[in-house]
């Protein structure tokens, strides 16, 4: 508890010493933009018209300090194994402050940096539950701040024609004139998220919703190490109304570990077909997703019938080799009104096979909306709502009953039931800078384990951008 006091007194710190004008919450100006990714979402700020030239801003520095804790009870278990979420009372935070740094090149190239510290531990050392509870927490963490880089790479868009547009300055986006047709080449370590299955509404743990299954579609297992970032290139073909964007990215050394196999002998390709539309005056996307990832994982099966024979518990580290895996997800977003978002997607993946660098999720439907205080003359504020159904096939049904591990799941037994998840959180915007979200998740069968549970989680999230 003391060092969450202590990293809340950073934030202060922040807001007493940035120079930077608080924004009264309920005027005309919005907050800052509060999306971190790689790739901020490219909706167009202002329309130029063909031949009007802007002075537009050669370099971008941005930056944000995050904590989240969360903490539960304690709650029924008959048993508990290696990977299980702790059943007693518990407590985890985590603090990670970044830097967004961007440079224009020559030729309309841009160079971006992300130098950050992290620290801290998630629930359970992030284990124990499959769409696990925090996007801010990773598969490691450490008590004492470390650096680490997560992202520095190149992007380069060519235009094609059509009206142009000006892209303002916000994280890793120089302030820039670009054409509503162009086409978009990235180079370098960043996170496949940061370009595929993004979502309006449910996207970002430092602004909306916290939880995995909800931020990204379930059962894309999609190429990072530990902390969820990897190198790789996508090129992206962007017209009026639709879009087409690929990639191909290593994968990790073997599942779930630290280093990315830079040989790019273990891969992952990924295609997305995007379409825009409108309802009435109020915009949409629909986005569908295919992956093919290529890497020395197991089979469930391989490794039941080793365990067997050998009379122990199944483990698929044991019978690795090159094997495809591949899946699929549905991304669907509609605004309903200048209020209320909606928010729906749906993902399947081969269930023979572990998983490789996500979490164990062969099947996910999640549904949710984010509503913005408008109605209650809180402008900036935001409520989200969302359930989530995670399963596994049952080839790995039969491998967790057996007393398997996987990545973020495994009691040593198990009394098979879908994992359903409901998050609701209530995001209050103070000013520009600084914003505090509470956040509460309820979540029945941990790691698809009736005989385990249900958890309620509660969280607070202090959130700072300059």
């Amino acid at each position: 508890m003391l060092a969450f006091f202590t990293r809340l007194c950073i934030i202060v710190g922040f807001l007493i010493t940035l120079p930077v004008l608080a924004q009264r919450v309920g005027s005309d100006t919005d907050a800052n933009d509060s999306k971190y990714s790689a790739y901020p979402e490219r909706e167009p700020s202002i329309s130029k018209g063909p031949n009007i030239d802007s002075r537009e801003e050669t370099w971008s520095a941005k930056g944000q300090v995050t904590i989240v804790n969360q903490s539960y009870g304690g709650f029924a278990s008959k048993y508990t194994g290696a990977n299980s979420l702790d059943n007693s009372r518990s407590s985890k935070e985590t603090f990670d402050s970044t830097f967004y740094l961007g440079v224009k090149l020559s030729g309309g190239i841009e160079f971006y940096i992300n130098p950050e510290i992290d620290q801290g531990f998630g629930l359970s050392n992030t284990l124990g539950v499959a769409g696990y509870t925090s996007g801010e927490a990773y598969k490691v963490g450490q008590q004492n701040p470390y650096y680490r880089l997560p992202r520095a790479f190149v992007r380069q868009s060519i235009d094609l024609g059509g009206e142009v547009f000006q892209v303002d300055e916000q994280p890793n986006q120089v302030e820039k004139d670009i054409t509503s047709n162009n086409l978009t080449l990235t180079l370098g370590k960043f996170s496949v998220v940061d370009i595929f299955d993004t979502n309006t509404y449910a996207h970002d743990p430092r602004s909306d919703f916290l939880n995995w299954s909800i931020l990204d579609a379930g059962a894309f297992d999609y190429a990072a190490d530990a902390w969820g970032f990897t190198q790789g290139a996508t090129v992206e073909w962007n017209q009026d109304w639709w879009a087409l964007r690929a990639g191909y990215f290593a994968l990790s050394t073997q599942p779930n570990q630290q280093t990315i196999d830079t040989s790019f002998r273990q891969n992952e390709w990924v295609a997305e077909i995007e379409e825009h539309h409108a309802l009435g005056l109020h915009p949409g996307k629909l986005k569908l997703l295919k992956y093919v990832n290529q890497g020395n994982m197991g089979l469930y099966a391989d490794a039941l019938a080793l365990g067997s024979k050998n009379g122990t518990p199944p483990d698929t580290a044991l019978v690795r080799k090159m094997n495809k895996k591949s899946g699929w997800a549905l991304n669907f977003e509609q605004e309903l009104t200048d209020s209320i978002g909606y928010f729906l997607k749906y993902s399947n993946s081969d269930g023979a096979k572990e998983a490789f660098d996500f979490t164990e999720i062969n099947q996910s439907i999640a549904t949710g909306f984010l509503i913005k205080g408008n109605s209650w003359n809180r402008h900036n504020d935001s409520f989200g709502f969302a359930v989530v159904n995670n399963k596994i096939s049952h080839e790995a049904q039969s491998y967790f009953v057996a007393g398997g591990m996987g990545i973020l799941i495994g009691d040593g037994a198990l009394n098979y039931g879908s994992e359903s998840i409901t998050e609701t959180f209530y995001n209050v915007v103070f000013n520009s800078t600084f914003n505090m979200a509470l956040n509460f998740q309820n979540v029945k069968n941990p790691g698809y384990n009736k005989d385990r549970g249900p958890v309620n989680i509660i969280g607070v999230r202090f959130h700072v951008n300059f």
